[in-house]
């Protein structure tokens, strides 16, 4: 897979995909092979070149970083508040309330046992592979202008990893980079590299999947079989007095 390719699968994916009234996003999808999920996790972070949206991010801090927080952070909870997240009720709601959190290395056991159990199971405790967890004295701006460009690649069931590298508006080039830049990353995640990739695909929010690389006749051909085969079923509905 090369730059041209993903940038010629680019403008297939935009000339097939019907107009809509809303700004679709693009999801790049990756279909793996030849792995065992449950021996080998799929699960890690890129850093894209340029960022797709605005990502929240929450944070536990202790009085010395509360104004950067403030500055920065889209939810910030301090030392002395951990006490009334005893509430479950109150943990749930903020594991909503960001895409990603930090946290000051020492209220680490804190987080853990306050937070853990609810963000744990949403993939959001503080994460040091990403920076989550942070000495004090952290300049907080870069590092939450990072995660913003941060995304995570999880294999769940079926094989597959699906992401957001963009939208209808974003510059061609940036969205390049992305596919690029998770190719990379992936790269080092599985076991046997490009062994375990049976293809990426492109695709906009309501749109047809295509994969990186096919042509675009094949993909004219698809798109008219579908047409074909929805046919039959207005004609039945009409016969039934339901259209």
């Amino acid at each position: 897979m090369n730059k041209e390719e993903i940038l010629k699968t680019l403008e297939i994916v935009k000339s097939n995909s019907k107009k809509r009234n809303f700004k679709q996003g693009i999801d790049l999808i990756i279909n793996l092979k030849s792995i065992d999920l449950k021996k080998n996790k799929v699960d890690g972070f890129v850093t894209l070149s340029k960022s797709i949206k605005k990502r929240r991010v929450g944070a536990f801090v202790d009085v010395d970083l509360k104004d950067q927080a403030k500055e920065n952070c889209d939810v910030v909870i301090l030392k002395d508040e951990f006490v009334k997240y005893k509430d479950k009720k109150l943990v749930k709601k903020l594991a909503n309330q960001a895409d990603f959190f930090i946290a000051q290395d020492h209220l680490m056991p804190q987080v853990a046992s306050v937070f853990g159990r609810f963000l744990g199971s949403r993939g959001k405790m503080p994460n040091p592979k990403i920076g989550g967890v942070i000495p004090p004295k952290t300049n907080l701006k870069p590092l939450v202008e990072r995660l913003n460009k941060t995304l995570r690649l999880e294999a769940k069931g079926g094989s597959m990893i699906k992401t957001l590298i963009g939208n209808e508006e974003s510059n061609v080039e940036d969205v390049v980079n992305n596919v690029m830049s998770v190719h990379e990353t992936l790269m080092g995640l599985l076991p046997k590299g490009k062994e375990n990739i049976k293809n990426f695909v492109l695709k906009l929010s309501m749109g047809i999947p295509v994969r990186i690389g096919e042509k675009e006749e094949d993909v004219k051909k698809r798109l008219e079989l579908k047409e074909e085969e929805s046919k039959p079923k207005k004609k039945e509905m009409k016969k039934d007095g339901k259209a």
